[in-house]
């Protein structure tokens, strides 16, 4: 026993193991995104990936543990930035706009982000709507109010609802993908390009920053600071 976990431990080892690890993150993703859906199963994974179903079992426990480490995987960079972001000498005004460019790109490359979340967060599993909340929604949450609060002590931000804040902001980011169907079909409008990306981004802030920012902010000498 002794020799096969000393063999287990090594570091060719260890990499075959992040390797299959990551063979089936990709293909879940890959597969949501073709179908535009989170429902997806363990068959249609390993048949994706070209690894047998058993090792999800091996390498995350189950289907949400795999789903689970899938949003980790997608959103840690931008969860990881927003102490960062905090920290920066930049008004508040710049760190939203940064802010909401960062969630959109997210939501544009990943973009079953906000039903792989509610699909975690409503399952059946109690400890993986836990981790989903103690990862993204509470850290998220905890930012924005800690971002408006500087706002508003700066004279630069109107006093808003955190919570109503994540909801609009999060609302609005999200639905460019999870209804780009019904807008293809209703509107004929196409994919979600870079283009389509960038003006929406800039789009989403004058919506957001129109409803935040006081006549101070709005000044061009802080305006463009």
């Amino acid at each position: 026993m002794a020799a096969h976990l000393n063999q287990s431990t090594t570091p060719k080892a260890s990499a075959a193991k992040s390797l299959t690890a990551e063979k089936l993150l990709v293909a879940a993703g890959e597969l949501m995104i073709e179908r535009n859906s989170v429902e997806i199963s363990l068959a249609d994974i390993a048949q994706k990936s070209g690894v047998n179903a058993a090792l999800v079992k091996y390498h995350f426990g189950n289907k949400d543990g795999l789903l689970l480490a899938l949003l980790e995987r997608d959103a840690s960079n931008e969860m990881t930035h927003l102490e960062f972001l905090l920290a920066q000498p930049l008004s508040p005004t710049t760190k939203m706009k940064l802010h909401i460019a960062g969630i959109i790109k997210a939501y544009h490359q990943f973009p079953y982000l906000n039903r792989l979340i509610h699909y975690l967060l409503h399952g059946q599993n109690r400890d993986t709507a836990d981790e989903v909340t103690k990862f993204f929604v509470g850290p998220l949450l905890d930012f924005h109010r800690r971002l408006l609060a500087e706002g508003v002590a700066s004279g630069h931000f109107y006093e808003v609802d955190p919570v109503l804040f994540y909801t609009t902001l999060i609302g609005a980011c999200d639905h460019l993908f999870f209804g780009r169907q019904t807008m293809m079909r209703a509107a004929g409008v196409g994919p979600v390009t870079d283009e389509v990306c960038r003006s929406y981004v800039a789009h989403i802030e004058r919506i957001v920053l129109g409803g935040l920012l006081t006549a101070k902010a709005r000044r061009p000498s802080v305006a463009g600071s």
